[in-house]
């Protein structure tokens, strides 16, 4: 496991991915996951991520808004 996240650590260095995206990109994918494991079930996969229903709520939603890509980050998909 810990290979894995050492190799795909180095390709977002390379890539340029900021630290706060590489978190944000893991939490939700993480969530999405545990989401589907739990067949959507807001309560259950709280629990089993270990956070309280109203913030994953919160955070389901805040992925469900559209939001503007960063000008940087389009720049570097264009190259």
């Amino acid at each position: 496991m810990r290979k894995l996240m050492e190799n795909l650590i180095e390709e977002m260095l390379d890539g340029q991915i900021l630290l706060n995206e590489a978190i944000a990109e893991f939490e939700k994918l993480y969530i999405q996951k545990a989401l589907m494991r739990c067949d959507q079930h807001h309560s259950k996969t709280a629990e089993v991520l270990g956070i309280h229903r109203n913030t994953l709520s919160k955070r389901v939603a805040a992925y469900q808004t559209p939001t503007k890509t960063p000008k940087r980050l389009i720049a570097r998909r264009s190259r």
